[in-house]
């Protein structure tokens, strides 16, 4: 085929390992795959690229996505490959692409409606099917949602599963896992993972275990019940002999903050105990989800009709409930709202809830349940609870990994809309810049390490993740002086500096800072 790709005198990490010494090499593409590296001047290339003092590593994996709808709408995800990202893992939290049966399709109507979408499947295969057929500029993988498993099975319903119920969702995970999920995700805050016990969990665990898989949860509180939550993912573990990986780990709230040293002594433990524990984190201090999280577990029975109703018919039992969990009257300066679809409400999009009160002449839990009411809950927002010194020890930890914990967004087009969270165009970057370079929170070697080899082991992604011959070429190639995000809360639709080149597959995504257009990207079964 000939070298298609030379790429010269770059400092080449390999992501093998947190201590991987940058090298000076030259790296050849060859079709998809890293032909050699080295020193290799002496080759003849159809496209010579310069990477003199620049870093050459694997390309990004950023290990907790939610692109599944957004990637139908719109295949280019420009805010991911912009900074780096070849690869993403989807299906987190408990919500998959698949399966998709009775009222779990029923639930993702709107959000269909949202992006444009206007195929439906059911099963894994039929959505593959419907991604490849769309194409991709970044590699896929997912997990299977459980979620989607009780929806399925038993709607959304607040009571234990029946034995027949259990059976019909072990399954759908097995199909799942063998159409080529990589294990099992949780939402324990989330319809309908927040009616599940612990038994149910470890069951389905069990199954994914047997067939190679990992599970991932969003637990049950990452704030007051913090402890009680990380104790539940690692009886999980134990109990199913199963890899668990605790999703965007955080101490939510001020008078949470101190119980993060416990946090890591209790996974600490867990691994020196032969238990498999691990994490992902994005690098800010605000995360984001729909607005509806603030009410309690209780008005999300019965899906979102009933959710609907609740809000009109029985606001005095949600406001007790909600006062009682959020009693300080500062919080709704915290809380941020980031979309939402009626033209009638944008101008409230960038703003805090205590700033939309004040315009709109309303109390908080009254704008609230309007806006959810008027929107059909289809409101997103960005929640600033967290604390810069414990972001910076979850980065530094050994078992952490990097993930945007975002839908892929273009820069223009039917995902190009709203203030979403700046995670989606500017996490990995910041890792680089902010968190590397300018405060030594890691080393440059530790850094790509968790984005890249670390998060391939995890997520069991063959022949990538490392710079090595016979690899696929997924690269990335930056400036480790310039790199920085520039993405902010109230402009995210922004580029981040310092990188040059992205390759998926051996294809140019991002050619001198630029996107392509290309979208080479594949499912990884």
């Amino acid at each position: 085929m000939g070298i298609d790709y030379l790429i010269k005198d770059g400092f080449v990490i390999d992501g093998s390992n947190r201590d991987s010494v940058p090298v000076k090499a030259d790296l050849t593409i060859e079709g998809d795959s890293i032909k050699e590296i080295g020193n290799l001047s002496h080759f003849n290339a159809k496209t010579v690229i310069d990477a003199k003092g620049l870093c050459v590593c694997p390309g990004f994996i950023d290990t907790h996505a939610h692109s599944e709808f957004a990637l139908l709408a719109d295949g280019r995800a420009e805010g991911k490959i912009s900074q780096g990202i070849t690869t993403e893992i989807n299906g987190n939290c408990g919500l998959s692409a698949a399966p998709l049966y009775g009222a779990a399709l029923e639930q993702r109507e709107k959000e269909f409606e949202e992006t444009g979408v206007k195929d439906r499947w059911n099963t894994f295969p039929e959505y593959f099917a419907l991604l490849e057929k769309r194409k991709l500029s970044a590699n896929f993988a997912t997990l299977a949602g459980h979620g989607n498993l009780r929806a399925s099975a038993a709607g959304y319903t607040d009571r234990p599963l029946t034995e027949n119920e259990l059976r019909k969702m072990t399954a759908l995970l097995r199909d799942a896992i063998d159409a080529g999920a990589k294990g099992l995700s949780t939402g324990l805050i989330y319809p309908p993972g927040v009616f599940s016990d612990t038994p149910e969990i470890i069951e389905l665990a069990r199954e994914a275990a047997r067939r190679g898989g990992i599970y991932a949860t969003h637990m049950r509180s990452e704030g007051d019940r913090l402890i009680e939550a990380i104790d539940e993912v690692i009886t999980i573990a134990h109990e199913s002999g199963i890899q668990a990986h605790i999703s965007h780990l955080k101490t939510s709230g001020e008078k949470n903050w101190w119980k993060l040293g416990e946090v890591f002594k209790r996974i600490d433990a867990a691994n020196e105990s032969g238990l498999a524990v691990t994490c992902d984190r994005y690098p800010y201090i605000a995360g984001s989800t729909d607005l509806d999280a603030v009410l309690p577990s209780w008005a999300f029975e019965g899906g979102h009709k009933k959710e609907i109703e609740r809000l009109k018919n029985e606001r005095q039992r949600l406001a007790g409930d909600i006062n009682k969990e959020h009693p300080e009257a500062s919080c709704w300066d915290n809380i941020m709202i980031s979309s939402v679809n009626l033209d009638v409400n944008k101008w409230m999009e960038g703003k805090s809830i205590s700033s939309v009160c004040a315009s709109a002449g309303k109390a908080p839990l009254e704008l609230i349940f309007d806006l959810l009411f008027e929107e059909e809950l289809q409101v997103g927002a960005i929640f600033f609870s967290m604390n810069e010194g414990n972001l910076k020890a979850i980065l530094k930890q050994p078992y952490t990994m990097i993930g945007t914990d975002s839908s892929a967004r273009s820069f223009d087009g039917i995902t190009a809309k709203g203030q979403p969270h700046p995670r989606g165009f500017g996490a990995f970057p910041r890792v680089l810049g902010k968190y590397v370079r300018e405060q030594g929170v890691l080393t440059l070697s530790e850094a790509v390490y968790k984005m890249t080899g670390l998060a391939a082991k995890t997520f069991n992604i063959k022949n990538r993740g490392t710079a090595a011959k016979g690899y696929f070429a997924d690269l990335v190639i930056f400036d480790p002086e310039k790199v920085n995000d520039r993405a902010e809360f109230n402009d995210p639709f922004q580029k981040p500096e310092g990188l040059h080149h992205v390759f998926v597959n051996g294809v140019p995504v991002v050619l001198n800072g630029e996107v392509t257009g290309a979208l080479p990207g594949r499912i990884l079964r």
